[in-house]
């Protein structure tokens, strides 16, 4: 395989080995195997997600979504109705709504740790996307660079097609001094 690596390396990249990243090489690689550069990044990901993290990303989900936030303003109207409305005399958490204020405190002490903890992974996940990108504009360079080589190659190619040769004026009996100019621009 360093073999191949060295060979991609100097003939689509015009240096050595040597100065390549580990990332790189691994991108040459793939190319000399013609091999997909770009998983999919989303496959990649959920492959390594533990059930806590998974858990983690639909709370989140769910947590920064408008039915939650429509459901909790209708969760706390209706509080506020039963407890000074309905049951003014045994309500079980009175006017100031003391008990709802415990209990808001402590689903915002967990919600927000566990949103954070999905947003931390979110941004793992774009750093994941960000080097599979990397490694496909690097493969696509590769790929363009030998393209290029090879237009070179057939321009040459079609250049020396097009160009008598001088033995070949010879054959036919002529000299390239005799020739005249219009002759030499239309052969």
């Amino acid at each position: 395989m360093n073999s191949e690596i060295r060979f991609l390396a100097q003939h689509l990249l015009h240096a050595g080995a040597g100065p390549l990243s580990e990332r790189d090489r691994r991108v040459l690689a793939r190319l000399a195997r013609r091999m997909r550069t770009a998983p999919n990044v989303n496959r990649e990901f959920e492959r390594s997600l533990t059930f806590g993290e998974k858990l983690a990303d639909k709370v989140a989900a769910v947590g920064g979504s408008w039915g939650f936030i429509i459901g909790f303003c209708g969760f706390l109207l209706l509080w506020a109705v039963v407890n000074a409305v309905v049951l003014v005399q045994t309500a079980f958490d009175p006017y100031p709504f003391i008990f709802l204020n415990l209990l808001l405190s402590m689903l915002a002490a967990l919600q927000a740790p566990i949103i954070m903890m999905s947003q931390n992974r979110q941004a793992a996940k774009d750093r994941l996307a960000a080097a599979l990108d990397y490694e496909v504009n690097l493969k696509a360079e590769a790929a363009i660079a030998e393209l290029h080589d090879k237009v070179d190659r057939l321009a040459e190619l079609v250049a020396g097609l097009s160009r008598p040769e001088p033995d070949q004026d010879r054959d036919r009996g002529l000299d390239v001094e005799q020739v005249p100019d219009e002759e030499m621009v239309a052969a």
